[in-house]
């Protein structure tokens, strides 16, 4: 089947030295950009991470040090990188949670600020587990009937994940073959930021998602302790957060 697109889409997977979206970094990147005639560009690289690759890391993806000493940087590839997924909407296995942060985090060490607000992200896991609670190698089997070969490759992992969103589409009636719909149905809610340490309200209201101040309005916490704006920029936050919570904090100065 072919995805209903009015823009193209890009399908991506990440290989990391880690897991903390806020200090790990990308060691392969794969996309799929899907155009909406169906035509597919297909773009992947290793990346020198610029610090070692821990050996638990390895042992998922098997890249080495020795794999990457040579590979460009991400800052060497950003500018050619954001121009490759401008207008673009993005899907990811776990990309919500982790693929995407960790991407924006990224761009924003490079210097490239990629303005990804008006875009739509279509998490295929979230909508595997609505469905049938599984993990992408079980999804592959179970959607596609194939079995997932290098699994924890960033392109094998990638392309299984287009693939198991179409079998998706082709196998669940209420599923719209939309990228707006998908989005809407594969979102664990909306977040101010891609961490989700900021989630908004009903009211559409920054509110804190972790900590003491859970549930409570960002600004009106600032305004009422302004150490807490300082403790979160002087601390283990993603880049993307703490830009969130500037502009915040800015905004309600006005």
């Amino acid at each position: 089947m072919k995805l209903n697109l009015k823009r193209p889409i890009v399908f991506f997977d990440l290989e990391t030295t880690g897991v903390d979206t806020a200090k790990d970094r990308i060691v392969e990147i794969s996309m799929i950009k899907i155009m909406p005639d169906g035509e597919e560009i297909v773009k992947t690289r290793r990346l020198n991470p610029e610090m070692p690759i821990p050996a638990e890391a390895t042992a998922v993806h098997g890249i080495t040090d020795e794999d990457v000493k040579d590979e460009p940087t991400f800052t060497q590839i950003a500018k050619s990188l954001a121009q490759f997924i401008q207008g673009c909407d993005f899907g990811g296995f776990n990309s919500n949670r982790f693929d995407l942060p960790v991407l924006v985090e990224e761009f924003l060490r490079a210097g490239v600020d990629v303005d990804l607000k008006r875009r739509r992200f279509i998490d295929v896991q979230n909508i595997f587990h609505k469905m049938e609670q599984r993990t992408l190698v079980a999804a592959y089997k179970f959607y596609c009937d194939k079995n997932l070969e290098d699994a924890h490759s960033a392109e094998a992992d990638t392309r299984a994940t287009y693939e198991v969103l179409k079998a998706q589409i082709e196998r669940y009636g209420d599923l719209q073959n939309d990228v707006d719909f998908l989005a809407d149905f594969s979102s664990r809610g909306e977040t101010a930021d891609y961490a989700g340490r900021i989630l908004y309200n009903e009211k559409g209201e920054e509110v804190f998602g972790f900590g003491k101040y859970k549930g409570r309005s960002v600004a009106d916490v600032f305004r009422t302790e302004p150490s807490y704006y300082d403790w979160m920029m002087n601390g283990d936050f993603p880049l993307y957060t703490k830009k969130v919570i500037t502009e915040i904090r800015l905004r309600d100065k006005k």
